[in-house]
């Protein structure tokens, strides 16, 4: 079974103007809201290739709710913790001459709390994968992921990590199965700026001396490469289409990554399921469908 974890979950309100400008009144031409953190959009991209999964992380307030009921809806199996301070964030994505968003902070996350994610995490086993992804809210510890990996050592789970800087670097001594950075975060965990595939291998390949097992970098418009941890390196542009959403193509490449080495046991179609949901999700309104992803696999 997979598992992934949201600690702050949100309600996602993307709306495109026109012509944005402050200090008037904007209407917008197209309005959608929809469950959102990296996490759950890893969670929804897995049900809608066929994977079973379960989303796991802290609601609260009426927002909370909401993103419960929404998850129910799509179909997506979930064990959130409710929390009673706060809200669960609406972030705002704002879609105009230029994409603006505006993130909300979320509830407050007690010691109390924390202890019922360690619970609800205590009986996973070997064979089982765990998704951490995204930020850490001000009221938990930032040395989070590292203790939950630390906690974790010896029950056999596989960690997928998709996290930055030192919430990333610092798991790294734990093994993570996999990694997904992508190329300005690569660059920001050295202090470079990183070009073209033949850096952006150099670098995976620093980060799995550090630990890692396998690191897949997306690289926007340019695709994506895996390093592998016997050191075979997949290179792959993007597949040609219009991209209208960059809201969750990372997490989906995470997703599609999973969804293919789960269903092969093979890097290289694991690769090139995640590139393809990665661009689903890219070129629509929302996260990448099987019928998307099988479009682009296909060539069509």
């Amino acid at each position: 079974m997979i598992y992934t974890v949201t600690f702050n979950p949100c309600i996602d309100y993307v709306v495109r103007v026109p012509s944005f400008q402050t200090g008037t009144v904007n209407r917008t031409e197209f309005e959608d809201v929809f469950p959102g953190g990296k996490g759950i959009n890893v969670s929804i991209v897995l049900k809608n290739l066929g994977v079973a999964n379960t989303a796991l992380g802290f609601t609260a307030g009426f927002t909370g709710r909401e993103i419960e009921r929404a998850m129910e809806e799509i179909g997506c199996k979930t064990d959130f913790i409710r929390v009673k301070s706060g809200m669960s964030r609406i972030n705002i994505k704002l879609k105009a001459q230029v994409e603006t968003e505006i993130n909300g902070r979320g509830p407050i996350i007690t010691e109390k709390d924390l202890q019922r994610l360690y619970e609800r995490l205590s009986p996973l086993k070997q064979g089982d994968v765990l998704v951490l992804a995204g930020s850490i809210p001000d009221t938990l510890p930032s040395d989070l992921y590292e203790s939950i990996l630390k906690r974790m050592q010896g029950q056999g789970v596989s960690f997928v990590v998709d996290a930055t800087r030192d919430l990333l670097k610092n798991v790294l001594k734990y093994h993570p199965f996999l990694i997904k950075p992508n190329h300005h975060e690569l660059g920001e965990l050295f202090g470079a700026t990183v070009r073209g595939k033949e850096e952006i291998a150099f670098y995976a390949g620093k980060l799995q001396q550090m630990g890692a097992r396998h690191v897949l970098v997306s690289m926007a418009g340019d695709g994506a490469l895996l390093r592998c941890e016997d050191g075979t390196v997949y290179h792959s542009p993007a597949p040609k289409g219009r991209v209208v959403n960059s809201v969750g193509a990372g997490d989906s490449m995470v997703a599609g990554f999973l969804a293919g080495y789960l269903g092969s046991s093979d890097l290289q179609t694991a690769f090139k399921m995640g590139l393809a949901a990665g661009s689903a999700s890219a070129f629509s309104e929302g996260l990448a469908t099987k019928e998307e992803v099988d479009r682009l696999l296909s060539g069509r």
